[in-house]
C-alpha cells in the first residue's frame, strides 16, 4: 500500500468528535439518571491521560533503555489496580494484595509470551510493541478481574448458608466454595467470550482497524488481531482464576470454617 497517507486530525476535528460525548451527556441529563457528570469527567480524564501518554511515548521511543519502559508498565499496572478499587463496590479481604498478584502474573505472563515469543521483539523491551500490547492486555484483564472480584464477594455472601451446610457435612473450604467460584469465573469470562464471538462480523476491533488505516495489509492486520485476542483471553482467564483461587481462601479459617463477617 505505497503512497497511502494518514489523515491528520486537527483540533477542530477532535472538537467535533467530542461533540458526541456532549451528546451522550445531554441524553443522560435528559433522562435524569445522574450520569452526565460522570461521562464528562471520564471523557476529560481520557483526553488528558491520552495526550500525556502520547508525549511520554514520544520521549520514551527516543531513549534506548528498558528502564523507562518498565516504569511505564508499573504505572499502568498500578493505575489499573486503583481504577478497579474505585469501581468494585464489594471488596474481598486483602483485595489489593490478591488483585495485584493476579495482574502481575496473568497480564505479565501473557504480555511476555506475546511480545517475546509470538512476535519475537528485538530487543524484548521495544516500547513500540511492548507498551501498546501491555495496555490492551491489562485493560481487558482489568474488566474481567473486576467482574471476578465483585462476583466472588456476591456469591460468597449469597451462598453463606449453603457453604456452612456443606462444611458441616465434612466438605473442605474449596469444595464448599466450588459453586461460587464457578459462577464468578463464568461472569469474568463472559465479556471476552462475547467479544470474540462478535469480532469480524458485528465489530472490527481497534487494533486491526488502526493497522489497516496505517497501511498494513488487511490479512496481516487480521493475524495480529487474532494473536492479541488469544493473548487477552489467556490473560483474562489466568488473572481472574488467580483472583478467585487466592481470594476465596481469605473467607475461611485454617480449620475450614467461614470467618464471621467476611461472607
Amino acid at each position: 500500500m505505497q503512497g497511502l497517507q494518514i489523515v491528520n486530525l486537527e483540533l477542530p476535528d477532535l472538537a467535533l468528535a467530542y461533540g458526541l460525548v456532549l451528546l451522550a451527556a445531554g441524553l443522560a441529563r435528559l433522562r435524569h439518571n445522574g450520569q452526565e457528570w460522570k461521562i464528562l469527567w471520564a471523557s476529560l480524564r481520557m483526553v488528558v491521560q491520552l495526550l500525556a501518554m502520547g508525549y511520554l511515548l514520544h520521549f520514551v521511543f527516543a531513549i534506548k533503555s528498558p528502564l523507562p519502559v518498565l516504569a511505564i508498565l508499573l504505572v499502568m499496572g498500578g493505575f489499573s489496580l486503583q481504577v478497579m478499587g474505585g469501581h468494585v463496590k464489594q471488596k474481598m479481604p486483602h483485595f489489593y494484595r490478591v488483585v495485584s498478584c493476579a495482574i502481575f502474573i496473568g497480564c505479565g505472563g501473557a504480555t511476555f509470551l506475546f511480545c517475546s515469543v509470538i512476535v519475537g521483539n528485538t530487543p524484548w523491551w521495544d516500547p513500540r510493541y511492548l507498551i501498546p500490547m501491555a495496555g490492551m492486555i491489562i485493560g481487558n484483564s482489568m474488566n474481567g478481574a473486576s467482574l471476578a472480584a465483585e462476583r466472588l464477594c456476591s456469591e460468597m455472601s449469597g451462598r453463606r448458608e449453603e457453604m456452612e451446610a456443606a462444611l458441616c457435612l465434612g466438605a473442605s473450604s474449596r469444595q464448599a466454595a466450588e459453586a461460587a467460584l464457578g459462577q464468578a469465573f463464568r461472569a469474568a469470562l463472559m465479556t471476552n467470550v462475547n467479544n470474540m464471538a462478535a469480532m469480524g462480523v458485528v465489530m472490527l476491533p481497534g487494533m486491526m482497524t488502526g493497522q489497516i488505516l496505517a497501511g498494513i495489509e488487511p490479512v496481516v492486520a487480521v493475524r495480529y488481531q487474532i494473536a492479541i485476542m488469544c493473548a487477552i483471553t489467556g490473560s483474562v482467564s489466568v488473572t481472574s482464576y488467580l483472583i478467585l483461587i487466592l481470594g476465596y481462601r481469605h473467607y475461611f479459617s485454617d480449620a475450614h470454617q467461614l470467618k464471621m463477617g467476611e461472607a
